[in-house]
């Protein structure tokens, strides 16, 4: 599928798409507020009612254990499941990475993902809260030509350690002289180690809505 990367002049014209942000547990606000930012109508999702009214959806930072316990707790993990399964988009930040993997190390007993990206990917790669830390990245070729670096922020981020055939690296970061991806697409599911909500700056937000955007059109 081929994504849309530059302005969407017809974007004014089109039934406005809406977009849930998982809200059981992480930082459901600032997500809400960034998709509004971008002109759709975003709402939180705790529920199979109100994810049946969704185009696309957020998973968003938070406690990936956690997560996937309300997750079975609110009865959402399923329907989810089958809806990722379906074709929806789905954008995951920090554990919402986490949660789309296919493969975890170093996983806690029990845990469970979502899946959908194949992909490996090591929980707290990058270390504690007090290894927080932020950097440039060059996303020009997916975020419509704007060449501007993003300032990225970790937060007992993850890291992708092996992708498959069909997974795109779109941003990377050094660690110990090896590359660690820190921004991944697979078809209609796009995750990130780091948390675009927390810097005001909406690229990443406006690339996910122009592939739900797509996707609708696709349908």
């Amino acid at each position: 599928m081929t994504l849309e990367t530059g302005p969407d002049a017809s974007s004014a014209t089109r039934p406005s798409v809406s977009i849930g942000v998982l809200a059981v547990q992480g930082d459901v606000r600032e997500h809400l507020d960034t998709l509004r930012a971008c002109g759709v109508h975003a709402l939180p999702v705790r529920r199979p009612a109100e994810l049946v009214q969704v185009d696309g959806l957020v998973l968003p930072g938070g406690e990936s254990t956690t997560i996937d316990r309300l997750l079975r707790a609110f009865h959402l993990a399923e329907p989810l499941q089958e809806r990722l399964a379906a074709g929806m988009p789905a954008y995951g930040s920090c554990a919402g990475m986490i949660l789309l993997a296919d493969r975890l190390v170093e996983a806690h007993a029990g845990q469970q993902t979502l899946g959908g990206l194949d992909m490996l990917v090591r929980r707290n790669a990058f270390g504690r809260q007090v290894d927080s830390f932020e950097a440039d990245l060059d996303l020009a070729d997916v975020l419509g030509g704007d060449h501007e670096p993003m300032r990225a922020v970790f937060i007992r981020a993850p890291w992708v350690e092996e992708v498959g055939d069909d997974v795109e690296v779109l941003a990377s970061v050094e660690v110990d002289g090896v590359s660690r991806p820190v921004a991944v697409r697979q078809d209609h599911l796009l995750a990130t180690s780091f948390h675009p909500e927390v810097t005001g700056d909406p690229r990443i937000h406006a690339l996910f809505v122009r592939m739900v955007r797509q996707a609708r059109d696709d349908a």
